[in-house]
């Protein structure tokens, strides 16, 4: 899996006192909304299917860019480091994930919020809930994810069973990315801001800017260029932090100075909002948790990669195929659950839950038509694909299994994380959570536990497991949503709705 505006995307993921922004399931009457300069209002007034589309594509052009950059590296590294390095860039954001998917969550929080009181035209708040996620996240990410990441890395890289070979590769890979990934917090706040208020545009902009920036680092760092020496796939990780910092800064001046459809407030709006911070991580936390659980998942599922035979050569089919590959289905699905998240809070803030259920399913059709083009790719022709990698011999046979069997997989995901985003943007972020644990733990790695444990582990156990688990997910995310209980759920904040 890939942090690379992927699925990591992926990690916005599946889900008292008033004052707390705390699901209720008592109808709240909708608010009147104010009048609003700054949002586009057609997200609630306009036709629905050209308002998901509005949001929809170019979150899923910046994602298919970003990550064409992050198969860069791969190609790069894979032709340049050989095969261990792909697995270890692999096996790296692996890791990286499931301790950056906290700070993620804040932003699923901060999300519901922003569409909610952009649905309703408040200005004001929603401006005030983007700050004070920020404050929250560079507070956690300089002050715990950095050390703690940092000196944790070898324990980590033990955990998942990396062979020597890609530990070697992997080690200060990840501690770079650790150690200053301040820049893609910045970079994913942002963008999950203004696409929840509307503007997806402006993220895909600032997203395709950190491809180009990324991948001509890139290039420069793990090939060396004049003075500047090759340093393998270390270099991979200092093109993208740099990259990220650049941007990252340039966004914090305009949130400052305005020109966006959310910015910093000012006055005394910049002390920390305890009764904000509340409800962002109400809504948040249940993400977060299930964004562990299923980076955690990932993580255990490459302990049975690397207990395999042929350990390296599955690690690195495993990265390739199902890390960069199959985030071309990810990545775009991604882009739809964000469209649905948005078009469905939003219009539940303005009050219309018929609408906000229409457009989920509208993303849902638009979803399962892409993954359905794209596996026809992966089951047709999945050897040049993996040879643009550099994938040969034992490594390429198991990637091209890997692939057909995600070439049927991809059509479970795809809806899936559509309804998910259904879920989330109304303010249902707990029943992703349930439906994550039991699909993306306890059933494929209960399959790979019991035929471990049964006779002999092969690889295609482990995709098939994965399918199945897919599947799961699909069933249960499209029966919770159909359910209807996210109509009663209300943001209340200080009396206020």
């Amino acid at each position: 899996m890939s942090l690379r505006p992927s699925e990591v995307p992926r990690a916005l993921g599946p889900d008292a006192p008033p004052l707390a922004a705390a699901p209720t399931r008592t109808p709240i009457a909708p608010p009147r909304p104010i009048s609003s300069r700054r949002f586009d209002r057609s997200i609630v007034d306009g036709p629905l299917r050209e308002a998901v589309w509005k949001l929809a594509w170019p979150t899923m052009l910046t994602n298919v860019v970003g990550g064409l950059q992050g198969m860069i590296d791969h190609v790069l590294v894979g032709n340049f480091v050989g095969y261990t390095g792909n697995a270890a860039i692999g096996v790296s954001w692996q890791i990286f994930v499931v301790v950056i998917v906290f700070m993620m969550s804040l932003f699923t929080g901060m999300s519901v919020l922003v569409a909610r009181f952009a649905g309703a035209g408040d200005e004001e708040t929603a401006d005030r809930t983007v700050y004070q996620a920020f404050l929250v996240a560079i507070v956690l990410s300089l002050g715990v994810m950095a050390p703690v990441g940092y000196f944790a890395s070898p324990f980590l890289l033990d955990l998942v069973h990396a062979a020597p070979a890609v530990r070697a590769e992997a080690l200060p890979f990840l501690r770079i990315v650790f150690a200053f990934s301040g820049g893609m917090l910045v970079f994913f706040m942002l963008g999950a801001a203004l696409r929840s208020a509307g503007d997806a545009r402006t993220a895909m902009v600032l997203g395709i800017v950190l491809t180009v920036l990324n991948a001509a680092l890139n290039v420069l760092f793990i090939r060396g260029y004049g003075p500047v020496p090759a340093y393998g796939t270390r270099g991979a990780a200092m093109g993208t932090v740099i990259a990220s910092a650049l941007v990252g800064a340039y966004s914090l001046w305009r949130l400052w100075h305005g020109g966006w459809v959310v910015r910093f407030p000012r006055g005394r709006a910049l002390l920390p909002d305890w009764t904000l911070i509340r409800s962002i991580f109400r809504f948040g936390l249940p993400t977060g948790i299930q964004g562990i659980a299923m980076n955690v998942g990932g993580v255990l599922m490459l302990g049975f990669i690397g207990s395999l035979a042929q350990s390296a050569a599955a690690q690195a089919a495993f990265a390739v195929g199902y890390s960069q590959l199959f985030s071309l289905i990810t990545w775009t699905s991604t882009g739809l659950l964000g469209a649905a998240a948005a078009v469905a809070g939003q219009n539940l803030g303005a009050g219309n839950a018929d609408r906000a259920e229409e457009a989920v399913h509208a993303a849902a059709r638009y979803g399962l038509g892409g993954a359905a083009l794209l596996g026809a790719l992966f089951f047709f022709i999945p050897g040049p694909l993996l040879a643009l990698f550099g994938m040969h011999d034992a490594a390429r046979e198991i990637g091209v299994q890997l692939l057909r069997v995600l070439s049927v997989s991809g059509l479970f995901i795809a809806v899936a994380l559509t309804y998910t985003g259904g879920l989330q943007g109304t303010g249902d972020t707990k029943s992703p959570l349930y439906i994550s644990i039991v699909s993306q733990i306890v059933v494929p790695l209960g399959i790979c536990f019991v035929v471990q444990r049964l006779g002999h582990l092969d690889p295609i156990d482990i995709w098939v497991a994965i399918l199945v688990g897919h599947v799961t997910r699909c069933a249960l995310s499209v029966l919770r949503f159909n359910q209807g209980k996210w109509r009663a759920i209300a943001v209340d904040l200080d009396g206020r709705r």
